[in-house]
């Protein structure tokens, strides 16, 4: 006569199956995207009149991602490793140079705020980059990106940390020229206000669409 087999307990099956998903949640490491942490401008004011400034072409900086992941600056090809360096060339305009950025005194902006009725705050920190920063030039450059529906998201998150890391640079040089020394990072959030004026994050980003 066979020997009956008997049961297997079963009952603290579940429970190991759940410790064994909690162990690998734990240990296993996720691939996260990389991107940058930018602060979306605010909707415009409703009842403010429509703007009838236009930005002269020289105060443009183009740069075009197409769907090969291939860069172009000003029309040339580039190498995402040179644009910051590029880009730093065309914020701070060193030679004055005719087809790079304009510069501005930062009385002129004061003023231009006064005009605008600007918040008082604004007003505060234009007239300390006058008062306590020796009236500096600003930038009126604007960087536009451009990039094409087939662009790798990748080749878009590097172009994009090349021109952040030229405004960042240009940043610690007025910090540390303004501030004893001092880098960007290391001031407080008031003086970091008066640099940021001093040196404006102006990123313009259209809408993807097909570059050649």
């Amino acid at each position: 006569m066979a020997k009956e087999l008997g049961e297997i307990n079963a009952s603290s099956q579940a429970d190991i199956a759940f410790l064994l998903l909690v162990f690998f949640l734990v240990t296993t490491s996720m691939s996260v995207d990389q991107g940058i942490n930018r602060t979306l401008p605010p909707p415009p004011d409703p009842n403010q009149p429509e703007s009838t400034d236009k930005i002269n072409e020289r105060n443009v900086f183009v740069v075009l991602i197409n769907k090969d992941n291939q860069l172009a600056v000003e029309g040339e090809v580039a190498e995402v490793d040179m644009l910051t360096d590029r880009t730093i060339e065309f914020l701070t305009n060193p030679r004055d140079a005719a087809d790079l950025a304009e510069k501005v005194k930062a009385s002129k902006k004061l003023e231009e705020a006064m005009q605008k009725n600007a918040k008082e705050e604004e007003i505060k920190n234009y007239r300390k980059l006058v008062t306590d920063c020796g009236d500096p030039e600003i930038s009126k450059g604007v960087v536009s990106l451009q990039n094409d529906r087939g662009t790798k998201y990748e080749t878009y998150i590097a172009v994009q940390n090349a021109i952040v890391a030229a405004f960042n640079i240009c940043r610690d040089k007025f910090s540390k020229e303004y501030f004893n020394g001092r880098t960007y990072d290391e001031l407080s959030n008031d003086e970091q206000k008066v640099v940021k004026l001093a040196i404006p994050l102006n990123i313009s980003e259209a809408e993807p669409r097909s570059v050649k």
